[in-house]
């Protein structure tokens, strides 16, 4: 088991006071803290070798631009792609699922089409695919959640048919922290000849991850959410299908030649090797340095350590919930051991920004509202929720601070 008391040496912020109270961070499904090694290694890259990649030969360009395909190295073996080429740096999870629905969506699905999505899903893994539905014609099936949380896996295979095209799924749910048997629907979806869109947003950084069991076409990720900066984050791809699409933007950087014919008046176009014909523009070079170190801290941890140390404080946060509070409700599962480090909760008769702020009084952060996922939260039939996430730095005595904090909530 990881040391949290160990690790919060590491993480400047957690040395804060908000409201004369010691920080408590219970929001980290919504983005995560950054360690010093993170936040030293973009402020020596700005220092020491900021310049812009693959476009000079003097010494600057050349260690920027090696820093940077280090970063696509590190990334892919901590997923384990086959290699660089099958990651892609973008903005995040956002813009990663929107890069799959323009370049393999857009040009390849068409009247009749059907893509599936799960009620959990992100409105980012549901807007996109409503979007380009009304462009090009196909159809949208949404798969079915339980009452509590979980797919209902018997909707998805009824839905699945050989006109499915593209399956959408989030491996962890950001609302519940449920683990979704990713395997079992990626095979089902291979039968038909589907391909498959992972969301792992919520999983990347929260347990272990390896592109190959999971089976998965593609997975979305976001840096910031795993102790990396904001900006960056990442689509894997399998190497084939990436080969095979479209670009997403068009620019510099993600092509190879533009050659001007004086007899069409055009230009004909070669586009670039992969990952940089998915990368147009001059990328967010820091990000990625910031990334890999994210990335290194994450592996000297150890993912199976994270996922064990996340599980014993989700089981602790439940059972004193339910131990300790009359008033408080938990959604979704209600076994800890079904899921990552997130609970959803409410209170009865105060609304989940009113929770928020309460807490915030006594320095502890939490989430509220439906954590851009309207549709899951309209199956549990709430207005809102609010939600309390771990991480690797959390303890069992911030816990206990926010249970003591609950119990005035639910006496106010």
């Amino acid at each position: 088991m990881l040391d949290p008391y160990k690790i919060r040496e590491d993480f400047p912020i957690l040395e804060r006071k908000v409201n004369n109270n010691p920080l408590i961070y219970f929001d980290n499904a919504a983005t995560s803290q950054k360690p010093r090694q993170v936040i030293e290694a973009i402020k020596s890259f700005y220092e020491n070798h900021n310049a812009n990649v693959h476009r000079a030969v003097h010494t600057l360009s050349q260690e920027a631009s090696e820093l940077y395909e280090n970063a696509h190295e590190e990334v892919a073996r901590f997923i384990n792609a086959s290699g660089m080429e099958e990651t892609i740096f973008v903005r995040g999870t956002t813009e990663a699922i929107n890069l799959v629905a323009y370049s393999q969506g857009l040009h390849n699905l068409k009247e009749n089409d059907e893509v599936i999505v799960t009620l959990m899903e992100h409105h980012s893994n549901i807007v996109p695919w409503e979007i380009l539905s009304k462009i090009a014609g196909f159809n949208i099936k949404y798969v079915d959640v339980n009452n509590d949380g979980t797919i209902n896996y018997e909707s998805f295979e009824g839905a699945i048919s050989k006109k499915t095209k593209i399956v959408c799924v989030s491996h962890v749910s950001n609302v519940t922290g449920v683990v979704n048997d990713v395997r079992r629907i990626a095979k089902t979806a291979h039968e038909y000849g589907s391909l498959v869109l992972v969301d792992g947003a919520q999983s990347v950084p929260h347990l272990p991850v390896n592109v190959k069991d999971l089976d998965a076409d593609f997975l979305a990720f976001s840096g910031h959410k795993m102790l990396g900066p904001t900006g960056i984050g990442v689509l894997y791809g399998r190497r084939e299908i990436l080969e095979e699409m479209e670009p997403f933007q068009g620019g510099g950087e993600m092509i190879r030649a533009v050659e001007f014919s004086s007899k069409t008046r055009r230009c004909s176009i070669t586009w670039n090797d992969l990952p940089w014909k998915f990368e147009a523009g001059t990328p967010n070079v820091c990000g990625g340095v910031g990334l890999t170190e994210a990335v290194k801290y994450l592996k000297k941890v150890g993912m199976e350590n994270v996922k064990e140390h996340e599980e014993a404080l989700t089981k602790y946060a439940m059972s004193k919930m339910r131990e300790c509070c009359k008033k408080v409700k938990i959604y979704g599962p209600q076994t800890p051991t079904a899921k990552c480090g997130i609970v959803p909760f409410g209170v009865d008769g105060v609304s989940s920004h009113d929770i928020a702020l309460f807490l915030d009084n006594y320095g502890i952060m939490v989430r509220s509202g439906f954590h851009c996922a309207q549709p899951l939260h309209e199956v549990f039939r709430l207005n809102s929720s609010a939600r309390a996430s771990f991480y690797i730095y959390n303890t069992c005595e911030e816990i206990d601070r926010f249970i003591e904090i609950l119990k005035e909530i639910e006496q106010f």
